[in-house]
């Protein structure tokens, strides 16, 4: 599997994986549909996507992900634990983890942009961490979970999915 293929099953995984785990909070009427489409999108998208990858434009590919990916993977993850940490027992407020959480995913592609040379990634992760920020204002605000969900995790996840079709069109 070459880095482009891994990359559209890893951003369609985690599009599925902030579908599914938000829409819960959602009625089942609606909740049930958007986890048909998040698994029918991610088998579309990650799985059995087959289309060619767009043109690089650095001269050489690197192999694998690189050490700079994994830094930017290792403070996301640090970020989003002590952001949790702080969150729930310190602010006490647990629906606004999922604003975090997408917060940091989104700020991660900022990374992701330079680590990459992918400059187009920052429209993603500013997409992701301003949701995160509405997703936080509202859960600190009291608004219902549903909202927050909605806001903070299925958009996100509606983003996550956008940018791995975005990113397997072909240029003719």
């Amino acid at each position: 599997m070459n880095r482009v293929r891994a990359t559209r099953l890893i951003g369609s995984s985690f599009g599925l994986v902030f579908v599914q785990a938000n829409a819960g909070a959602l009625p089942d009427p609606v909740a049930i549909p958007l986890r048909v489409l998040a698994v029918a999108a991610f088998l579309v998208l990650g799985v059995f996507n087959r289309r060619p990858a767009p043109e690089e434009t650095t001269a050489a590919p690197t192999p694998g992900f690189g050490g700079r990916y994994w830094l930017v993977v290792a403070a996301e993850v640090v970020g989003i634990a002590v952001g949790l940490a702080v969150i729930n027992k310190a602010l006490h407020t647990p629906t606004a983890t999922v604003g975090w959480i997408a917060f940091v995913v989104g700020v991660h592609f900022f990374g992701l942009a330079t680590a990459w040379s992918r400059p187009q990634l920052r429209v993603l992760g500013g997409s992701m961490a301003a949701c995160g920020a509405a997703g936080m204002t509202l859960a600190f605000l009291g608004a219902p979970a549903a909202a927050v969900s909605t806001v903070a995790g299925i958009l996100p996840g509606a983003f996550l999915f956008a940018s791995v079709w975005w990113s397997s069109r072909t240029t003719a």
